[in-house]
């Protein structure tokens, strides 16, 4: 692979288009193109198509720009490093998705200790759907998905679950809903408008079960996908919702919520998904040891 090809599609990719890229490297459009298709012939793969006037990436495009972003940034890092009389500390980033049913307030906590010691590594974070992250996980665009549900049966992707742990959980009201309560939980849920997640969420089967056995005849205000989007509406006092009561001190004070109970017979499970059997990189390692004092067993 020449690397003088690579920064010059780096560049068209980042531009937008051959023109642009060619004034900015002081190169013909027609010399930068030759470049780029030397580029391609040596990976056999297309990197740009036409889309009307303009170029647009191909997927192995995609996959090549994410990688030359991680190459050039590290380069000028160097530079920086050694213009300053500083030797150069390599920074490759930790790169972790976390899906949107998995508060954020848990994603932090078990994120926060892969930063910590000497040489702490430069975090980056994405947050989406199961599928997606797993496709960049299957690319290695990710190290580890952080999520609520271990690896789906239907996703072709080879990967392995790392349970962290369980937390049980608890609902809980903002004071203008505590208004219209007159029974003792469960049953004031009866009482009250509920907050849920979406029916796709591996822990809305279990509240849907609890209901029915409990016979809390359900309201449901809203249902969600990203739990941070359903305590928001719950904050605002437009439901009661459940959440991790691990959280329960931190849900009280940020959200100034109240708590209504616990359910003893309802956990959120947590895992965390890798490519790796047995993990090596030291800051997941962190994640998964620091799990247990935060989750249990």
């Amino acid at each position: 692979m020449n690397f003088k090809h690579l920064h010059y599609f780096w560049v068209t990719a980042k531009t937008g288009g051959i023109v642009r890229a060619g004034k900015q490297l002081h190169l013909t459009p027609q010399t930068l193109s030759g470049q780029i298709k030397l580029l391609e012939e040596s990976f056999n793969k297309r990197l740009l198509r036409k889309s009307g006037r303009n170029l647009e990436l191909t997927e192995a495009g995609q996959l090549v720009l994410r990688y030359a972003e991680e190459i050039f940034t590290l380069g000028a890092e160097l530079e920086a490093a050694l213009q300053h009389d500083q030797p150069a500390r390599p920074t490759a980033p930790l790169r972790i998705g976390v899906t949107d049913a998995v508060p954020k307030a848990i994603a932090y906590r078990l994120i926060e200790p892969a930063l910590q010691g000497g040489e702490s590594p430069r975090l980056v974070c994405e947050e989406g759907e199961m599928d997606d992250l797993l496709a960049d996980l299957a690319v290695h665009r990710l190290d580890l998905v952080i999520a609520d549900a271990p690896l789906p049966a239907h996703v072709n992707v080879r990967a392995f679950n790392h349970r962290l742990g369980r937390t049980t959980l608890s609902f809980y009201a903002s004071a203008s809903l505590l208004e219209r309560v007159t029974q003792p939980f469960p049953q004031c849920l009866s009482e009250l408008p509920l907050l849920l997640p979406a029916t796709s969420s591996a822990v809305r089967a279990q509240i849907d079960q609890w209901l029915g056995q409990n016979k809390i005849a359900a309201h449901i205000a809203g249902e969600f996908e990203d739990g941070a989007l359903m305590t928001a509406f719950g904050r605002e006092g437009r439901g009661a919702f459940a959440a991790p009561s691990v959280l329960q001190a931190d849900i009280a004070r940020e959200l100034g919520v109240t708590l209504l109970g616990h359910c003893a017979d309802m956990h959120q499970e947590f895992y965390a998904i890798s490519v790796e059997r047995r993990i090596t990189h030291p800051g997941v390692a962190r994640i998964t040891r620091v799990a247990k004092d935060l989750l249990g067993d």
